[in-house]
């Protein structure tokens, strides 16, 4: 019996990862029932990834924190045992933006430092944090408020939040951080190597896709530089330069500068969480995916690090993708057999977005046909039944094309209907 790993990331603004996987899933099924699938949802350190550790067996643990722009928002870590799970994109990211309404000045990561100090207050001693999708700039200062840290002005009061407050800042006290951080590891999901500051800095680079203009750019990058030259002179150690500094809008060097965190790639830090490395060990398949496949993909994103890890293991990998513009030599240089597009099967992209599920089930049908080897014991011919090649002898007369288990598979997506309460059905030429 053939074993088959679905790992896959989300269809970002379509698709949950555990919702390409059952889909995949199911499309296997259909060409080879007997084939065992599991489906370990993944993430590369950014939204998603405490739903890949919640699918891994960690149990939610909600809480109510501020989100980007002060108002509470509802969201959970992950927890087993003392590892807590934390995701900054579902309370400090851009999701979270009200509205969707940017506020580059002012957002802050505030939300995330709480919710890391309800996970210590709960008594975990260890946290994996991930840090992609963020909607600020702020240095991660309101992480370090959140955690205890007093950030003052020159008349001692505190400063606002956001990264322009930055620029008022005079005195920074870590106290009550060092004192609540005692025993505590904090190991970090980051996949930039983005300094804090410069033309390659958290501003420059990823403020405009915050909303921030040219000016508030420049402001920005002003209000980290003095923000990082406060830290050095609390703490007696300069990381702004440091590869990975820069991400999630300086939280990276709020982490690694004051928290003492380790700075370790998303993915990476995903797979080990869901124990990929064993469950991976004696399949003879892995499909892996995301939204879109391209260059970008290559760098850090989960589908080449579930590629690198499965190659590793000796095991083949295909993709599936809502798009992909990668040529075939740039795949299989990086482990991928083969890829498999939704767009290559439906040119319109909304249908794409709206049917996602059931074209994701033809391509697991296509890579069921074209990856697995039938089970001799379940597709040998019956006694009493000939085989197709006795068949094709009795009518060598009227020859008859050939067709591919990849022909039918597309028949019988093709003969899908709607039964009228949601669920599929297909005609009698099916049955």
């Amino acid at each position: 019996m053939a074993r088959v790993l679905i790992a896959s990331d989300k269809f970002k603004g379509s698709l949950t990862a555990a919702q390409v996987g059952a889909a995949v899933r199911t499309g296997i099924h259909r060409i080879r029932p007997d084939t065992e699938v599991s489906v370990v949802p993944i993430a590369d350190g950014g939204d998603g990834t405490v739903a890949a550790a919640l699918a891994a067996g960690y149990g939610a643990v909600p809480v109510t924190a501020p989100g980007p722009t002060g108002e509470p928002v509802s969201t959970a870590y992950a927890r087993r045992d003392d590892i807590a799970v934390v995701e900054l994109a579902d309370v400090s990211g851009l999701v979270r933006l009200p509205g969707g309404e940017f506020a580059p000045m002012t957002a802050t990561s505030r939300g995330t430092g709480e919710v890391i100090a309800a996970a210590i207050e709960a008594g975990c001693r260890r946290v994996l944090l991930g840090i992609g999708g963020s909607a600020g700039t702020d240095g991660g200062a309101g992480l370090l408020r959140a955690l205890g840290a007093r950030l003052l002005d020159a008349d001692g009061a505190e400063i606002g939040d956001g990264g322009a407050a930055l620029a008022r800042l005079h005195t920074i006290d870590l106290a009550k951080v060092r004192e609540r951080l005692a025993g505590v590891e904090i190991t970090v999901a980051c996949d930039v190597d983005n300094p804090l500051t410069g033309p390659r800095g958290a501003a420059a680079v990823y403020g405009p896709q915050k909303g921030a203009d040219g000016d508030q750019v420049a402001a920005l990058d002003a209000a980290l530089t003095h923000w990082a030259d406060c830290v050095a002179a609390a703490t007696g150690t300069d990381l702004r330069d440091r590869a990975g500094a820069g991400a999630a809008g300086g939280v990276g060097f709020a982490a690694v500068t004051v928290l003492g965190a380790r700075l370790r790639p998303g993915i990476e830090l995903v797979l080990e969480l869901v124990g990929f490395g064993e469950r991976v060990a004696g399949a003879d398949l892995v499909v892996t995916g995301e939204g879109m496949l391209d260059e970008q993909t290559l760098y850090g994103k989960a589908p080449a690090g579930v590629a690198t890890a499965a190659r590793f293991s000796g095991v083949p990998v295909v993709a599936v993708c809502g798009r992909n513009v990668l040529p075939t030599e740039r795949l299989r240089a990086a482990g991928f057999a083969a890829a498999y597009a939704l767009a290559d099967i439906e040119p319109d992209i909304a249908r794409c977005l709206a049917e996602g599920e059931l074209l994701l089930e033809r391509l697991g049908m296509r890579i069921a046909a074209e990856h697995l080897a039938p089970d001799p014991m379940t597709e040998r011919p019956s006694a009493g039944r000939r085989s197709p090649d006795q068949l094709s002898t009795d009518h060598a007369a009227e020859p008859r094309p050939q067709r591919t288990v990849a022909d039918l598979a597309d028949d019988i997506i093709a003969a899908a209907s709607d039964n009228g309460d949601g669920a599929r059905t297909f005609d009698g030429r099916f049955r």
